[in-house]
C-alpha cells in the first residue's frame, strides 16, 4: 500500500514538474500539485481496499482477480480526472499526459499484483488458520480451508472439552495437554474460527480467546468464516439473531438511489450496445419456429410482488403444454436450436434490460423466481425470503459464483450466495459482478 501510494504520487508529481514552464514552477504550485497527487494515491488505496485487493490471504481464481483489477482502472480513471477537473492547475500545461502518466502507472501497479499473487509461495500469503471444535460444523470449515482454491491454511482443530461430536481426523487434532494460547503461539496461528455444534456450558474457554485476540489474532465465529472467505453466507452456519444483530443488510436511501443510478446508466449503454444483437436474435428466433419472438412470464420481485420477466424465446411454445411449472435441465428436450445458442450466450436476457428501466429489476441481485416455486422454497429453505428484500437482477452473484441449479439443494446452495449479496451488495460489488458475468458468457459457464 505504500509503495502503490509513492508510485501514483510519484508519476504525478514528474509530469507535472517536466511539463511546467521553469519560470512558473513554484513552491506553492509543488504544494497544490501533491496535494493532489495525495488525492489520486488515496482513491487508488480506497479502491483496492474495498475490492479486497490488498487483503492478506484473499486468493481469487483468475476471473475474479481481472474483473477487480478492471473495475479498479475503471474507478482510478474516474478519480485521475474528477480530481483534475475539480482542481484545476493554471500553471500546469500537462493535464493530458498527466492522466495518461499516472493510468499507465496504476495499470503497472495492478500488473505486478496480479503477477505478485501468481507466483508468490502460498506460505507467504495464506493465513494460518485454527479450527476450534471437532465436530460437523468444524469439519465443514476444515474441508473449505483444504480446498485448492481456500485463502488460507488448516493449522488444525482444537477439540472443545464439551464437544460431543469428533468427525475430523485424529492427526488434525492438537495436542489436548496444552493450552489454546500455547498451541496458538507455537502453530504461529493468524485466526481461530469457532466452530463448535453446541456452545453452551462452558464449551469456550473465553479468558484464553480473548487473550489470543489482544495479542492479534483474529477470532471468529464460523458463520462470519465462510462469509468473507468464500462470499457466502452458509445455512447450516447462521441464525435469525445473527442476521438481525450483524451489520449489512442496508437498504438506505442513499445505497438505493446509487444503485438506481447506476441502473439506469448501464441499462441504458448496454441496450444501446446490444441493439444489433437482439435485432439479429429476434429475426432467428422467428425464422426458426413459429410462435412469438419474446418469452413473458410472472415472477416474484422486490417486496414479492408479481411483474413479468421479458426474454427472447428458447424453447418450444408447447413447453408446459400440461400446465406443471419445470425448470430447465441439462439437454432439456424443450429448447429449440437458436435457443441453445441464445441461452448459452446469455442473449435471451438482454430484454431484460428495458425491465431494468422500467424499475422492476436491477442489473445485478438475486435471479427473480415465478410463483409456484417461490411458495414451495420458501417452506423448504429457511431465510429463502430474504433474498425478495432487494429487487431481481438480470445477472447476479450466486449466477457468477455457482452452475444452473435445477433443483431445490442448487436452489439452497445458490442462496447461500444471494443472502450474501443481500446483506454487502454495494456499487463496487456490482462493478465486480457486472465482469465476472462477461467472463462467465465468453467461457459459456453454466448456460442451461
Amino acid at each position: 500500500m505504500v509503495l502503490d501510494l509513492l508510485l501514483i504520487t510519484a508519476a504525478f508529481m514528474v509530469t507535472m514538474v517536466v511539463l511546467t514552464p521553469t519560470a512558473e514552477l513554484s513552491s506553492a504550485k509543488v504544494g497544490q500539485g501533491m496535494v493532489r497527487a495525495l488525492l489520486m494515491s488515496a482513491g487508488f488505496l480506497a479502491i483496492n481496499s474495498a475490492l479486497g485487493l490488498y487483503e492478506r490471504g484473499n486468493v481469487f481464481n483468475n476471473t475474479q482477480l481481472v474483473a477487480r483489477v478492471v473495475v479498479s482502472f475503471l474507478m482510478m480513471g474516474l478519480i485521475v480526472v474528477g480530481v483534475l477537473l475539480v482542481l484545476p492547475m493554471e500553471a500546469f500545461y500537462g493535464h493530458t499526459w498527466a492522466v495518461v502518466i499516472v493510468m499507465m502507472a496504476t495499470g503497472l501497479l495492478l500488473l505486478v499484483q496480479v503477477l505478485t499473487g501468481e507466483f508468490l509461495p502460498k506460505s507467504l500469503t495464506r493465513r494460518r488458520v485454527l479450527v476450534y471444535g471437532t465436530g460437523t460444523k468444524a469439519k465443514a470449515v476444515g474441508e473449505s480451508l483444504r480446498s485448492r482454491s481456500s485463502s488460507a491454511e488448516l493449522c488444525g482443530y482444537f477439540a472443545s472439552p464439551n464437544e460431543r461430536e469428533h468427525l475430523v481426523t485424529n492427526w488434525g487434532v492438537l495436542t489436548p495437554g496444552e493450552t489454546l494460547t500455547q498451541v496458538v503461539a507455537d502453530k504461529r496461528v493468524d485466526e481461530i474460527v469457532i466452530a463448535l455444534s453446541e456452545r453452551r456450558g462452558g464449551s469456550m474457554p473465553m479468558r484464553e480467546l480473548l487473550d489470543c485476540k489482544l495479542s492479534g489474532v483474529r477470532v471468529t465465529d464460523i458463520a462470519t468464516y465462510f462469509e468473507q472467505n468464500l462470499g457466502q453466507i452458509r445455512l447450516d452456519a447462521v441464525s435469525a439473531g445473527w442476521l438481525i444483530f450483524g451489520e449489512g443488510f442496508d437498504q438506505g436511501f442513499i445505497r438505493t438511489s446509487v444503485k438506481r443510478l447506476f441502473d439506469i446508466a448501464g441499462a441504458s449503454v448496454l441496450i444501446l450496445l446490444t441493439l444489433p444483437v437482439m435485432l439479429i436474435a429476434a429475426i432467428f428466433v422467428k425464422l426458426e419456429s413459429a410462435g412469438p419472438i419474446l418469452y413473458k412470464q410472472e415472477r416474484v420481485g422486490l417486496g414479492n410482488k408479481p411483474f413479468n420477466v421479458v426474454k427472447f424465446r428458447s424453447m418450444r411454445t408447447d413447453a408446459e403444454k400440461d400446465g406443471v411449472p419445470r425448470w430447465a435441465t441439462a439437454g432439456d428436450s424443450r429448447v429449440t436450436r437458436v435457443g441453445k445458442v441464445i441461452r448459452k450466450l446469455r442473449i435471451d436476457e438482454l430484454p431484460q434490460l428495458f425491465s431494468v428501466l422500467n424499475g422492476d429489476m436491477s442489473l445485478v441481485g438475486p435471479r427473480p423466481e415465478r410463483a409456484f416455486f417461490v411458495e414451495k422454497l420458501t417452506q423448504e429453505i429457511p431465510f429463502y425470503a430474504v433474498r425478495h428484500s432487494v429487487k431481481p437482477g438480470v445477472t447476479g452473484w450466486a449466477q457468477v459464483r455457482y452452475q444452473y441449479g435445477s433443483t431445490v439443494e442448487d436452489t439452497a446452495q445458490k442462496l447461500q450466495y444471494d443472502l450474501y449479496y443481500v446483506k454487502n451488495h454495494s456499487l463496487f460489488l456490482d462493478l465486480v459482478v457486472i465482469f465476472e458475468t462477461i467472463g462467465v458468457v465468453l467461457t459459456g459457464k453454466g448456460a442451461q
